[in-house]
């Protein structure tokens, strides 16, 4: 005022002509709205004025700035000195401290643009953000929810590989007064594929080669998006190799070329084929692997009754567990082999129509036993090791390799033995001499008893002459009789009927067990192998030895007259007739026969009748 020569008075003076009251009213109202949008809820603009740490100042006007954090902003490129933003006043403190939101304000501003612009079913497009809880956070000018179930036509595994993409959707529902918004990407691509569905139907054919999308991947296979309907490629038909999981294979949304194998128009089902589009290995199988030929494959697969090698990819064959070994038994294939092995194997039998080839092992090596009938001919004695026992018999050792069979009725000549471990045990040496070779079955019949001679050939026949009088112990009771032993491993048998003249209901009203007896030999069949016994018979001649030592006349005078059947003065011839046969018939059964019938006792007859 100085410089201008002016005093208070005439400035004022001065002003007051160039203002109005017109341009004080205009003042009044800029000051009054300046002031109304200092309040808290208002979004204004302001003028960014400094970036302090993480602080970004914001001039509001009036002199009056603002706090906005720098996370605020989207992009830190945006936080520029003098560029002019929208912010929200959230609040101002007494001592003139004003915190701003930027984001707040940004998403009011587009809630509002997106409310006047959009409407519900329209479509719109928007950035995924984030995943939440039920569903994908999308931004369209406002973040809006996306459900899972609404993401695709199949719900995917893990929707968060969408964050990040930029995706179409269809706004399902708009809630105002709660600023929500609800959109859907499924309606979108329903819709669409409706069209697209109805299109792929009147131009699909078998044989076509389709590219599609695949959606989804299932322990059974893969579904394909051909554009409108899904199509199905079964496990089966990835690969002519074996497929473990479809995913060894494809990947989800990988883009693929597929063969159209199976179309059902009314049911809307598409078959499809990715193993097709190459020739199958299996059309010129015969030529490359022919029966006989050795060739190298690797084990994939084992199983309890065999092992799959496969030959090349696309070719597998069975290696049956019989076709591993000539000579050694094989309880599970992983006893000799391991997944991944690489092995040789022969070439036995293909068929093609099944896709299917027999391997084998052991043909690499010469059959053991095509030499064995050879080598171990009938009547060879060998040394072997007792290697298991069973009820009918003991397995035998008699080389790496070769087995062999000692039934247990080729133990003994004249012992029946129940089971062979009363005799033999396992580990234990044994000489046996071989009696046949069954080279088809890989078998060889041995025996024990057959070291020495037939005891029933001539020993027994001329040891035990049937009206010998000979001493036995009782071993065994029955109800049709008893079995005596004559000496080891040698037994007659003593029918009921020959225990007494009269009627015996049971043996042991006679006879105990371990009783030492005197029997008379009635019979001895070599055929059967059998010695019939009588108790009554010696009982006889006994009392025929004492009337003639009481009555020597009478005794001189009945030389002259036939012999009494059954006495002490003669032999029993066998084949006479006069030997009772129901004894026989019982002890024929080798006394198993508990409902043996009980014969009648053998009548005397006049001395006359014998010749």
């Amino acid at each position: 005022m100085n410089e201008l020569g002016l005093s208070e008075e005439q400035l004022d003076s001065q002003v007051d002509a160039l203002f109005t009251e017109e341009h004080g009213a205009m003042l009044d109202r800029v000051l009054d709205r300046k002031v109304e949008s200092l309040i808290p809820g208002t979004i204004i603009k302001g003028r960014i004025v400094a970036y302090v740490g993480n602080d970004v100042i914001v001039e509001l006007g009036l002199k009056s700035e603002g706090i906005v954090d720098a996370s605020e902003f989207d992009d830190p490129s945006e936080i520029e000195e003098g560029k002019e933003i929208e912010v929200l006043l959230e609040e101002a403190d007494a001592e003139g401290s004003i915190l701003l939101s930027k984001r707040k304000a940004d998403r009011i501003r587009g809630w509002e643009r997106v409310i006047e612009s959009n409407k519900e079913g329209d479509v719109v497009t928007g950035r995924v953000t984030r995943r939440i809880k039920g569903g994908l956070l999308v931004d369209i000018g406002v973040p809006v929810f996306l459900p899972a179930s609404q993401v695709d036509i199949r719900r995917p595994g893990d929707i968060s590989r969408f964050i990040g993409q930029e995706i179409e959707c269809k706004i399902l529902k708009i809630d105002v007064d709660s600023h929500n918004i609800v959109v859907s990407r499924r309606k979108l691509i329903e819709e669409e594929r409706r069209v697209n569905k109805e299109r792929l139907l009147s131009e699909i054919e078998v044989g076509q080669l389709r590219k599609g999308v695949v959606k989804n991947i299932a322990d059974f296979g893969v579904f394909v998006d051909l554009g409108g309907l899904d199509g199905l490629l079964h496990i089966s038909d990835l690969s002519w190799g074996r497929v473990a999981h479809p995913s060894e294979v494809v990947d989800l949304d990988q883009d693929i070329e597929v063969v159209v194998i199976g179309v059902d128009k009314d049911n809307e089902k598409i078959s499809l084929g990715l193993k097709q589009k190459t020739p199958s290995p299996w059309e010129t199988v015969e030529q490359r692997y022919p029966v006989g030929a050795r060739v190298k494959g690797t084990v994939v697969n084992i199983m309890n009754y065999g092992a799959f090698v496969r030959l090349e990819e696309g070719i597998e064959g069975l290696v049956h567990i019989s076709e591993m070994s000539w000579t050694r038994r094989i309880g599970h294939p992983a006893d000799i082999l391991n997944l991944g092995d690489e092995i040789e194997v022969m070439v036995l039998d293909i068929n093609k129509e099944k896709q299917e080839i027999s391997l084998g092992i052991k043909q690499l090596e010469t059959n053991p036993w095509t030499v064995a009938a050879q080598k171990y001919p009938a009547g060879t004695i060998v040394t072997t090791r007792v290697t298991s026992l069973t009820n009918y018999g003991a397995f035998v050792e008699i080389e790496p390799g070769i087995d062999g069979l000692v039934h247990v009725s080729d133990l003994s000549w004249t012992k029946k033995h129940n089971h062979p471990g009363e005799v033999l045990e396992k580990g234990q040496e044994l000489k046996c001499v071989v009696l046949e070779v069954d080279e088809e079955r890989h078998r060889v019949s041995l025996g024990v008893k057959q070291l020495t001679e037939d005891p029933w050939l001539r020993a027994i026949p001329e040891r035990y002459i049937p009206g010998q009088i000979v001493k036995g112990k009782v071993t065994k009771l029955t109800n049709f009789g008893v079995f005596v032993e004559l000496e080891e491993d040698l037994e007659g048998l003593l029918h009921i009927s020959e225990l007494a003249d009269h009627k015996v209901e049971s043996p042991q009203d006679v006879v105990q067990m371990g009783e030492e007896l005197e029997v008379k030999i009635l019979r001895v069949d070599t055929d059967s192998r059998k010695i019939g016994l009588s108790l009554r018979r010696v009982r006889w001649a006994a009392e025929d030895q004492k009337k003639g030592e009481e009555h020597p006349a009478e005794t001189a005078k009945s030389k002259d007259q036939p012999k009494r059947r059954g006495g002490l003065d003669g032999t029993l011839m066998p084949g006479l007739g006069i030997v009772p046969q129901a004894p026989m018939q019982e002890y024929e059964a080798e006394g198993g026969s508990e409902q043996a019938s009980e014969s009648s006792s053998p009548t005397e007859e006049s001395g006359d009748e014998a010749s």
